[in-house]
């Protein structure tokens, strides 16, 4: 059996759109076409709101939440902080300089000069260091507030990332790439099954949502954990669902991942902070 399934498991990646020698603009082409086929009666720009762009009901109650976002603390709480002195007496606003125009959408990129992808969380976290203060944790709490707040201010600017014509840059997205689509876990699932192959079908109760656009409407806030989370927190709990291993937040696996899984969505608005079950 295990055989069988690490055989089936070739296939469907062999399968797919984007095996080979795909650039990364084949990939994305490839990737938008498949949901517009299989999602006709949806506009491009509405897979930002991952499944109440599927399902009527769903949305109705995603209309209702945002009638008062809880995300709205979460704003608020993070702009006070971005805005806070750092004990050198500077803010991120050194290190943000651009804030006001809308930076969202430019992350995450690859940097040449270190060989790295930078994520926007990882930009705020430098930024403390460089300016002498101790880093915060990744996945909630004031990292996700100063995120949703940058956010907020990109609302409406198109996802642009890029990647660069540089050996390490095009390895960082491929590697993202062979993430989305490779099995783990017990469940032998990969982020593509869910998300990709077998998007509006419903799991349990819950219907499962486009990959496109799900990095727009990040950091969000959850109903399921009552609070606000980084894209890198639901990485985890995604790897934890299907039983396998999640790795670090901000690890240069989930890096690369958010680097491919964000290209995916270029051209579409940013949403984020958002609100989902």
């Amino acid at each position: 059996m295990k055989k069988i399934a690490t055989v089936l498991s070739a296939l469907l990646i062999a399968a797919t759109p984007f095996a080979g020698q795909a650039t990364p603009d084949d990939d994305l082409e490839a990737f938008r076409s498949y949901y517009v086929k299989q999602f006709p009666e949806v506009p491009m720009n509405d897979f930002v709101n991952g499944v109440y762009a599927l399902d009527a009901a769903s949305r109705e109650q995603w209309e209702e939440f945002e009638e008062f976002p809880s995300y709205e603390i979460a704003i608020d709480n993070g702009e006070e902080k971005f805005h806070n002195k750092f004990a050198n007496g500077k803010s991120y606003v050194s290190c943000f300089p651009q804030y006001k125009k809308g930076i969202k959408q430019n992350y995450p990129y690859f940097d040449i000069d270190s060989g790295k992808v930078v994520t926007l969380e990882s930009a705020i976290n430098k930024c403390r260091s460089d300016n002498g203060e101790k880093p915060l944790k990744w996945k909630k709490g004031a990292i996700a507030d100063i995120s949703a707040y940058i956010a907020s201010l990109s609302r409406g600017h198109k996802i642009n990332i890029k990647v660069p014509n540089n050996a390490k840059a095009i390895a960082a997205y491929n590697r993202g790439k062979k993430h989305f689509y490779a099995k783990r876990g017990q469940l032998n699932m990969a982020c593509a099954d869910c998300h990709y192959h077998y998007a509006g079908s419903k799991i349990r109760a819950d219907i499962l949502s486009p990959a496109l656009g799900h990095t727009s409407g990040f950091p969000v806030y959850r109903n399921k954990w009552a609070g606000m989370g980084t894209l890198h927190r639901r990485y985890a709990g995604c790897n934890k669902q299907v039983r396998a291993k999640p790795f670090k937040a901000q690890s240069d696996e989930y890096k690369a991942l958010e680097y491919f899984h964000t290209y995916m969505s270029n051209g579409l608005e940013i949403n984020g902070p958002s609100q989902r079950k």
